[in-house]
Formats: structure tokens, C-alpha cells, sequence
């Protein structure tokens, strides 16, 4: 167990952020001494971590604190999106960065603005806090769960297994290919039949994460074989990039 202070000298984390993270609810001490002193274990230290990963990204501290208190939060898939927001931060800081030498190279005459785009971050980022939870999906999900058996839920998730399994299948033709993408729309009518509203955004949402491995991707793995679940992140990409063009999003 380490003291507030003993964190704070650990993590560069102030003690005074660390009593506001403990007042807000977002990073609770384990246990208070007999002293009142606040202790961290661990777990703590962990969490803290994620806190910090996440505030790289800036993101909010509710948002923050919403995506880790989150029944769909685990620790492998936030890691694989905050590596790739911090990858796709560091390529627009290399772009930054060579735009800045070209301006010094040129003496100023270097008028060149799609380094600042930040577009494709924030997107990325909205996808990513959209998978875990505090939304209207999400809602709407725990809405109709409330209304089914366990025999229910189970024959369902049974059934979406199947649609990945058919995608497994197909593999084969590559994700572009006709017979892929209906099978994308049947599992994104199958999710809105059963579960929630899914639009082509909160699709493309799922897509990233099923491509992000972890427990989900491993299930669909199992489902359809090795690779399905990337494949099925590929074809959703594909998908939803249509809607897009055609002008459904």
C-alpha cells in the first residue's frame, strides 16, 4: 500500500489531483489508515494508470471515469485503442513537426494546413467511447434485457455467433465481395431486431472493436475460424464506408 504522497511522488500526479480524483469518485483510496491517511494499492495504481492514458487522450474526466465504471469496460480493448489514438497522436505530431521544418526551410512560404486536421482522431475517439456504454444503445440494450430469460439471451448470442460463423465462412472472397456485405447487413439487422438501434455509426464502432481482439474477437474467432473477427472489422469498415459515400450517415 502506498500513501497519497508516496503515489504523488510515483506518478507526478499532484496530491491535490489525486484528492479531487478520490472527491469525484474517479479514483477511490483502497483502505484509510488509522491516521486518515489515504492508502493505493495495486489495483488503485492500475486504474490510476488507465486514468492517465486516457487524459493523454483528453478525454474528460466523466468520460473517463463512465468508460472504466462501464460493465462492457475491459482492460485489453481500452489498451488497444489508446495505442491506437496515441499512434494516430503521433503521426499528426510528425506531420506537425515536418511542416514546421519545411516553414523554417521556405521562410514561411510553406502554406500547407492539413497537419492541424484532427478529424480522424476525434472520430476514432468518439467510435472508441461509444462501445462502452453510457449511450442511448446501451440504454435501449438493457431496456429489452430486462424483458428475456437466460435461455432467451443465450438462444440470441447462439444465433449472432452464427452470422459470424457464416462470415467465416466467406472469408474466402475477400470483404468486398457481395455475399460479405449482405452478411454485415444481416448482422446489423439482427442487432437492431434484438438489441438496439445500430446505425452505420455505432456499426463502424463495433467493427474497430471486434478488429481490436480481446474476448469478443477471440469468441468470434471461435465462431468462424481463425481471422474472422478482423475480417469482419475489414467488411464493416468497407460497409459503413459506402453508407457513407451514398450519404446514410
Amino acid at each position: 500500500m502506498k500513501t497519497v504522497s508516496q503515489v504523488s511522488s510515483l506518478t507526478g500526479v499532484s496530491v491535490r489531483t489525486l484528492h479531487h480524483y478520490d472527491a469525484i469518485g474517479l479514483l477511490k483510496p483502497t483502505a484509510i489508515s488509522p491516521a486518515g491517511y489515504r492508502l493505493y494499492d495495486g489495483r488503485a495504481l492500475a486504474r490510476l494508470q488507465q486514468i492517465l492514458l486516457f487524459r493523454e487522450l483528453e478525454f474528460p474526466l466523466r468520460e473517463i471515469q463512465a468508460i472504466l465504471d462501464s460493465p462492457n469496460y475491459t482492460l485489453s480493448q481500452a489498451l488497444e485503442q489508446q495505442i491506437d489514438l496515441l499512434t494516430l497522436k503521433k503521426e499528426r505530431l510528425e506531420r506537425l513537426i515536418a511542416l514546421a521544418q519545411d516553414i523554417k526551410l521556405t521562410g514561411g512560404k510553406h502554406m500547407d494546413f492539413t497537419a492541424f486536421d484532427t478529424a480522424k482522431q476525434k472520430e476514432y475517439a468518439a467510435q472508441a467511447k461509444a462501445l462502452y456504454g453510457h449511450t442511448p444503445e446501451y440504454q435501449e440494450s438493457q431496456e429489452r434485457e430486462a424483458g428475456r430469460s437466460p435461455e432467451e439471451t443465450q438462444a440470441l448470442g447462439s444465433q449472432m455467433m452464427e452470422i459470424f460463423a457464416g462470415l467465416g465462412r466467406l472469408q474466402k472472397l475477400g470483404p468486398q465481395a457481395g455475399e460479405v456485405q449482405a452478411q454485415i447487413q444481416r448482422l446489423q439487422d439482427f442487432i437492431t431486431a434484438h438489441f438496439y438501434t445500430c446505425s452505420e455509426q455505432t456499426l463502424a464502432g463495433l467493427g474497430l472493436m471486434y478488429a481490436s481482439g480481446g474476448e469478443l474477437g477471440e469468441n468470434i474467432d471461435k465462431a468462424g475460424g481463425p481471422g474472422t473477427a478482423a475480417f469482419a472489422g475489414e467488411a464493416i469498415a468497407i460497409y459503413c464506408g459506402k453508407a457513407k459515400k451514398d450519404g446514410n450517415i
